[in-house]
């Protein structure tokens, strides 16, 4: 059940890095998204995926009857999946106020928009 699972997480790994290599931000923007994804997943796959029952303690009983499904690394999904989402969300904003100042989303070209003969700051404070 788990070997796909590996796979599709060095499939989505790959792609994320070739998309993170790229010029243009809204490539490494998905790139970035899609590292986030690849890490929640292989979470999901770390904690074992078994068709257990959920990690609810009966009534009368200390501990549970049977075996559980391990509730940590889907908690810890549920606030990766949060905080990637908070930051896709921040980083979209940042590429888009890019584009309108600039007018291009392409990295070398950016750097084409400073100053070249602009002072070094002070070296010492």
């Amino acid at each position: 059940m788990e070997v796909p699972f590996v796979f599709l997480i060095g499939l989505f790994f790959a792609a994320a890095v070739y998309l993170m290599l790229s010029k243009f931000l809204v490539r490494v923007l998905l790139g970035v998204v899609l590292l986030g994804n690849a890490v929640n997943l292989l979470l999901f796959t770390n904690g074992r995926i078994l068709r257990e029952v959920p990690p609810i303690i009966p009534a009368g009983h200390d501990v549970p009857q049977t075996l559980t499904a391990n509730p940590l690394p889907q908690a810890l999904i549920l606030t990766a999946i949060v905080i990637s989402f908070s930051f896709f969300a921040f980083l979209l904003v940042l590429v888009y106020r890019a584009y309108q100042d600039l007018g291009t989303d392409n990295g070398n070209e950016m750097r084409l928009a400073e100053p070249e003969n602009d002072p070094l700051p002070p070296t010492g404070y």
